[in-house]
């Protein structure tokens, strides 16, 4: 629920990376609670909203899950293009995934959202024992690339619901608070006030 007087912030938010990885997971987890042990691939995107509220913000997030097969390589852009934040997973236990998640990161940073909120996440930290990518690895890659860097299972749900709400955090901070005197029957003024910096 939004708390009264908070400032609203809609924010688009995409899942980018390598298929296998768990980006479904990830949202049912922390949209639904749920986790499926045989999670069928996403076709295209799907699409889930959720809301977030924080002392400083209510974010309601219009989640973006991209499919990570090659073929739809080519429809990422029609989802990340305008979004305020955006998820990059890759899974501990496989290199490759971590190899594809940088190309994700150089095709994001190309396409020059200077505001862009970003997460490296590595996710299946339920993988432990088969490990491939060190947490040291990632933390460094992310840190060079301005974004921050955090370890989940969807299986276990550790950490999932600290990456959304780090996110949120992030954006609340980038969207400076304007006083709120605007009429709410006025929609065009509702929507100027929902969108804040990210419309």
């Amino acid at each position: 629920m939004a708390r009264p007087g908070n400032k609203i912030i809609q924010a688009k938010l995409v899942l980018l990376g390598d298929m296998g990885t768990g980006k479904t997971s990830l949202v049912l987890r922390f949209v639904k609670g749920q986790f499926f042990e045989n999670q069928e691939p996403t076709i295209g995107a799907a699409f889930f909203t959720q809301i977030l509220s924080l002392a400083e913000a209510t974010v309601k997030f219009d989640i973006w899950d991209t499919a990570g097969q090659e073929r739809y390589h080519s429809l990422a852009p029609m989802y990340y293009r305008g979004a305020a934040a955006a998820v990059v997973v890759f899974d501990i236990a496989s290199k490759d995934t971590f190899i594809r998640a940088k190309k994700w990161v150089e095709e994001l940073q190309r396409q020059g959202n200077s505001n862009l909120v970003m997460a490296l996440v590595a996710n299946k930290s339920d993988l432990e024992p088969s490990r491939e990518v060190d947490t040291e690895e990632g933390e460094e890659y992310a840190q060079e690339n301005g974004m921050f860097y955090i370890e989940t299972s969807a299986k276990t749900a550790e950490n999932i619901n600290d990456l959304f709400y780090e996110i949120a955090k992030r954006l609340a901070k980038a969207c400076p608070s304007k006083p709120s005197t605007m009429n709410l029957n006025n929609e065009v003024q509702r929507r100027r006030k929902l969108f804040c910096c990210f419309g």
